[in-house]
């Protein structure tokens, strides 16, 4: 397919989070700035700019017309991208920089991690946290709702972490554990098996497939020479895309990007069910 620019930010700044709306239609981009600014895919025009945050803005997640924005300085603010005083409420229990961030999808709940090492959970009509765990001993950039048990969630700690943890948030309770051996940064739930995907940083680089709540390791997949930065889900399911930071010769900065079909792999894990 054909590969578009969409923007190109002025001067000094640069693009430090992008977010899709759950239908394709608008993309928010967070920037160094403090600004989050909204665009439309198809007319590839910017719709507004919404302004506000003192540092940059690493994190967000939507949630129908509300877009959540977390930043460096350990804010989270919800914003209503349809009315021109966009911002609903400013979300503080974080000490350092929001680097998690995800809407449950029935919009009842939002999950935050931090450089803080704490996981908060907030409740939808609230500015102050559900509750709070403190169990990570690394920064929790991952974080992942079940999309097939709605109070299931999964958090995932740095490399002086490295676990994985499995949270019910009805009751708040931590249901179970995995030492994964690497920084995870990043988890992603299967839609039709009982599995999970995670990524890793050091020391590895890789990809685990885990069953669910076994929590066996399916398999391991090599995936780059460097941290995994990002992943993303295929929408039926069956393939994962990893982006990379990698340094060439020159040293110039580049991103490294690879597709991984699952599809061999959960079918052969059914088959053994």
């Amino acid at each position: 397919g054909d590969v578009n620019s969409l923007c190109q930010l002025e001067g000094d700044s640069y693009v430090c989070s992008v977010k899709w709306t759950t239908d394709g239609s608008y993309l928010a981009i967070g920037t160094c700035d403090g600004d989050v600014q909204i665009w439309d895919a198809e007319s590839q025009s910017r719709i507004r700019t919404m302004t506000g945050h003192q540092a940059r803005v690493g994190v967000m997640s939507w949630e129908r017309h509300m877009l959540s924005s977390g930043c460096r300085d350990g804010s989270i603010w919800n914003h209503d991208v349809r009315i021109a005083n966009h911002k609903t409420a400013e979300l503080i229990a974080h000490s350092g920089e929001v680097c998690g961030l995800t809407w449950r999808s029935d919009g009842a709940l939002l999950a935050s991690g931090g450089n803080d090492n704490l996981v908060n959970i907030w409740d939808a009509r609230s500015a102050v946290p559900k509750f709070t765990k403190t169990q990570h001993t690394a920064a929790v950039k991952a974080l992942a709702w079940s999309p097939w048990q709605l109070n299931l969630l999964a958090s995932g700690g740095g490399s002086h972490d490295r676990h994985v943890h499995f949270w019910n948030t009805t009751t708040t309770a931590r249901l179970d554990s995995i030492d994964t051996g690497s920084q995870v940064t990043s988890i992603q739930w299967s839609n039709e098996y009982r599995e999970l995907v995670t990524s890793h940083g050091f020391p590895h680089n890789h990809l685990a497939l885990w069953s669910y709540p076994s929590l066996a390791k399916i398999v391991d997949i090599p995936a780059h020479d460097t941290r995994v930065l990002h992943t993303a889900i295929s929408p039926d399911g069956q393939t994962v895309a990893t982006a990379a930071s990698d340094e060439s010769l020159n040293q110039a900065k580049r991103l490294k990007m690879a597709c991984w079909q699952l599809q061999p792999l959960l079918l052969a894990q059914a088959q053994a069910y």
